[in-house]
């Protein structure tokens, strides 16, 4: 049976219906948007979860913030890009396993760099390099910037002579580029960015190369190419110091990255600049830059050691200073009038030369040339070099190059006796193995009888000692926290408190002896 038309909704019928429902849902959910608008109330806006187009343009117009990080080993850890090459490979492990019994050795290497890290981390951060290469300077040097080595690489990135040249890296009796902390960290930076080019793009290539050469890491690469055998860091036949070069590094991340896992206390280090770099529009010894900036000499010459003889001659004419006094060492600068100033310039001995008549030459007196030059006698040698100051203003002034010349370390010396080796002579005089090294540029232990050992002065800072002053560990406390905070050295820290300073705790009282 067909059906009956007449009682079926007809086609407009419904559309009209339709439109109407979909009217009155749409006036439910938005509140009768028809309405007269309204400023938007505190319960409109509790109520808003999606932000409106407005909204969004101003949160896109918002500058980024800046990560922000607990200290600088945070800052690293967030810029490791090796951790790739981490898993379980034995050579790693060793070498882990030989630091994880060692841990000491990391925690002081690391202290010793607490003036260095950040510029280094920044410097590899501006050319996205891996952070893991702010610790070669552990490897390479234990973050000493005066480490010498048997096959004489100085500084914190063990620079030879040929390849310190290569980069740039003047070399001077005055200035060894190898040791000024921003050069040879710009040529070091410089060094690996080539060699990882040079490997195509292969970071454990670079570091193997870095070490050994690139030709040495290149022949390994031919040979097992030839062989038919994997060309990768970790199948080439290398030298045994390369072979643990590499996973020394990568252990060392390891251990930083989750530093309690293995038993190492590292020092917090502030997140921020340890120094500034301050111009110099003359030559200067470091012992009156000391002065100028309210600091103690050691510390100047700590950020800069290129100045071998502590003069500021042949290098660049700038300083680093520590940040917190750079600014009253710019002020001081630039009160100084020339007649306070000082130059210098160096005298090779030539044959039939005599400290008088070299004296006479220059207008200065035998002794202040003696002083100086830390000469025990009047005897010179042929090609012997001596400082020579003079004064900047129109005449010479005896009253300041005495002063200069009273600024440098009194000479002493040592002559090697029949039984004596280096840690005894060094315990007799109370000064450290290394830098009895340093000062004699001694790359191992070996001393001969006669030999003449030069012991640098500790210098004309030897003033009463003030009242100790007691201070209370707090936590969060670490060595270079409380010397930045009471402007001492580390180093005098751990003298006033040889067993304390070890290992740090919350609550334990350390002695202090700041200067008034």
């Amino acid at each position: 049976m067909p059906s009956d038309s007449s009682n079926s909704p007809q086609p407009d019928a419904l559309a009209a219906s339709g439109r109407a429902l979909a009217l009155a849902i749409c006036l439910a959910i938005t509140g009768c948007q028809s309405s007269a608008p309204r400023s938007p109330t505190e319960s409109d806006a509790q109520t808003r979860t999606v932000p409106t187009v407005q909204d969004t343009l101003w949160l896109t117009d918002q500058a980024p913030a800046e990560p922000t990080h607990a200290d600088i080993w945070d800052r690293i850890r967030h810029g490791f890009k090796l951790q790739d090459h981490l898993d379980s490979n034995p050579r790693i492990e060793q070498q882990r396993l030989l630091f994880s019994s060692r841990p000491k050795s990391i925690e002081i290497a690391s202290e010793r760099g607490s003036p260095y890290i950040h510029y280094i981390v920044e410097q590899l951060e501006e050319r996205d390099m891996p952070l893991e290469l702010a610790l070669l300077p552990i490897i390479e040097s234990a973050y000493d910037p005066f480490a010498y080595s048997p096959a004489h690489a100085v500084g914190l990135w063990q620079f030879i002579p040929s390849t310190g040249r290569h980069f740039n890296l003047q070399q001077t009796s005055w200035y060894d580029g190898r040791r000024d902390i921003t050069a040879s960290t710009a040529a070091a930076l410089r060094y690996l960015t080539y060699l990882h080019g040079l490997f195509s793009d292969d970071w454990l290539l670079a570091l193997a190369a870095y070490n050994a050469g690139e030709g040495t890491v290149s022949r390994a690469i031919e040979r097992n190419q030839k062989l038919g055998l994997p060309t990768d860091y970790w199948n080439l036949p290398l030298p045994r110091e390369t072979r643990d070069y590499v996973p020394k590094l990568l252990a060392l991340s390891q251990m930083i990255q989750s530093p309690e896992a293995y038993g190492l206390n590292l020092n917090p280090i502030a997140d921020e600049p340890y120094f500034e770099v301050v111009a110099l529009k003359q030559r200067m010894d470091l012992a009156r830059v000391a002065d100028m900036a309210d600091l103690n000499e050691d510390e100047i010459y700590q950020l800069n050691p290129a100045f071998t003889r502590r003069i500021t001659l042949d290098g660049p004419q700038h300083l680093l200073v520590p940040s917190d006094k750079a600014e009253m060492f710019a002020a001081n600068l630039a009160l100084m009038k020339p007649q306070d100033l000082v130059d210098w310039q160096q005298y090779k001995v030539r044959p039939g030369d005599s400290l008088g008549a070299i004296a006479n030459k220059y207008r200065l007196s035998v002794n202040i040339i003696r002083d100086i030059n830390r000469l025990r006698s009047d005897r010179l040698q042929i090609g012997q070099v001596l400082s020579i100051p003079q004064s900047v203003g129109a005449a010479q002034s005896p009253e300041l190059l005495h002063a200069v010349a009273r600024s440098q370390p009194a000479p002493r010396s040592y002559r090697v006796r029949q039984g004596d080796n280096l840690w005894d002579i060094a315990k007799k005089q109370k000064i450290s193995v290394r830098d009895l090294q340093r000062w004699n540029n001694i790359s191992g232990s070996k001393l001969k009888v006669g030999q003449a050992l030069f012991l640098q002065a500790a210098g004309n800072n030897q003033q009463s000692k003030p009242a100790p002053t007691y201070y209370k560990v707090k936590k969060g406390d670490s060595l270079y926290v409380i010397a930045k905070r009471f402007n001492v050295q580390i180093n005098n820290l751990k003298t006033w408190n040889p067993r304390d300073s070890a290992m740090l705790k919350p609550g334990q009282t350390l002695t202090l002896y700041i200067p008034r």
